[in-house]
């Protein structure tokens, strides 16, 4: 018997083409409920990409409450789901912002602006890209599990997702376009285990497929075991999450209350 909150990650490749990336979270989506999810997380850059990055994504973008956030909203309330996505949203001077949107049939529920830019690997994201602010965490719920965003190379940063479990987050949602390359298939499934083990949360991400990113999409217990997870190519990960689990692994090893040293930012 099927126990706890369905947690689904959709991998796939947005792509210039802002109609077809809405195809394809809807298909994943209904796939999604049908398999008996709750929420659904799709990955980074969802509503248009191009790579390399160019002046299309100014452009391209579009405010928290242009059609693509709108379309997501719709379709929640269709599917009674929680649907979180990768949006370009209209910034300022030229640039866009990184941003993670979290809807329910209602409206968004949650928004997160990247805060830590790629600038690594030789890439420059902040050409194209402005860092979100130092807001405090927002968090929702689905079926009474709190949920917490961050996005992509955040994750090389432990002291955001600290600060998000300190906001009480159950659930940490990675959306991500985690570029290949030597050894970055290690770094990305090292870190979401590392970012689950360490805060004795579930972690759930969603990445590019291959060629450009390194796939890998999973959903990751408190213990940093993939309770469900993809390889390189385009799919549909959809795994069981609940209180308990967290509950079980705390009692064992209750690293959040013996720590000594609390986040701030400044």
């Amino acid at each position: 018997m099927v126990t706890g909150i369905g947690i689904a990650v959709g991998q796939f490749a947005p792509t210039a083409d802002k109609r077809a990336n809405l195809a394809e979270i809807e298909r994943l989506a209904r796939a999604a409920k049908d398999r008996g999810a709750r929420l659904a997380l799709f990955p980074e850059y969802s509503s248009f990409f191009v790579n390399p990055m160019d002046e299309t994504l100014v452009a391209n973008a579009e405010p928290v409450n242009g059609p693509f956030v709108a379309r997501l909203i719709e379709l929640a309330g269709a599917l009674d789901m929680h649907l979180v996505a990768g949006l370009i949203e209209t910034g300022d001077a030229g640039r866009v912002r990184n941003t993670a949107v979290a809807v329910d049939g209602g409206g968004v529920v949650a928004l997160y602006r990247k805060q830590h830019l790629y600038d690594a690997f030789g890439q420059r994201e902040s050409d194209w890209v402005e860092p979100g602010g130092l807001e405090p965490p927002q968090t929702f719920a689905v079926d009474g599990l709190t949920v917490g965003l961050m996005t992509c190379y955040d994750l090389r940063f432990p002291e955001l997702s600290r600060t998000i479990v300190d906001a009480g987050a159950e659930l940490l949602l990675v959306p991500a376009e985690w570029v290949r390359g030597p050894l970055k298939e290690h770094h990305w499934s090292t870190l979401l285990e590392a970012r689950a083990i360490e805060n004795t949360v579930f972690v759930a991400a969603a990445d590019h497929p291959a060629p450009i990113g390194v796939g890998r999409s999973a959903v990751i217990d408190p213990q940093g075991v993939a309770l469900a997870a993809l390889g390189a190519d385009p799919g549909l990960a959809v795994a069981w999450v609940d209180r308990e689990a967290i509950e079980r692994t705390r009692a064992v090893n209750p690293a959040l209350r013996l720590r000594r040293y609390r986040v701030t930012t400044g």
